[in-house]
């Protein structure tokens, strides 16, 4: 049913359980799931240092990885029960607004389902979702199932 999936991830819990539940989809489906952080260029503040911009520019990529690292080390070594061996799994990592991130992989990846969570790691911005899935909600035709 699904060729590709999408998980955008930034380590928060919600996007932990959102990995399992592409596992679960992908494993069935025979998809591959694209696994998507995107460093947060708002949190990127202009400064007259530009060691500072540098040494924060890198600190943000290391969290991004950090956070594709922990996606694979929680699911799919510790917790697959044997559904990773057949999944495909290609990781991302993109500098920009996450939710524009977001919906340009969707294109350029050709995403038939899109998994994320309710909220992010910086918690809920809007009473239930966080702006970024709302936002990705909002603007996109693709599925989206959202985990809380």
């Amino acid at each position: 049913m699904y060729d590709k999936i999408l998980l955008p991830t930034d380590g928060s819990i919600n996007a932990r359980r959102a990995g399992k539940h592409a596992l679960w989809i992908a494993d069935e489906s025979n998809a591959e799931i694209v696994v998507l952080n995107v460093i947060d260029v708002n949190y990127l503040q202009p400064s007259y240092l530009p060691s500072f911009n540098k040494n924060l520019d890198n600190c943000l990529i290391d969290e991004g990885k950090k956070a594709l690292q922990e996606f694979k080390t929680d699911l799919e070594e510790s917790q697959c029960q044997g559904l990773c061996k057949n999944i495909k799994f290609t990781n991302m990592i993109k500098e920009g607004k996450p939710h524009l991130m977001i919906l340009k992989t969707i294109d350029e990846e050709n995403i038939d389902l899109v998994i994320m969570g309710a909220s992010g790691i910086h918690g809920v911005d809007r009473f239930i979702l966080g702006k970024v899935t709302e936002r990705v909600l909002r603007e996109t035709k693709t599925p989206i199932l959202v985990v809380r």
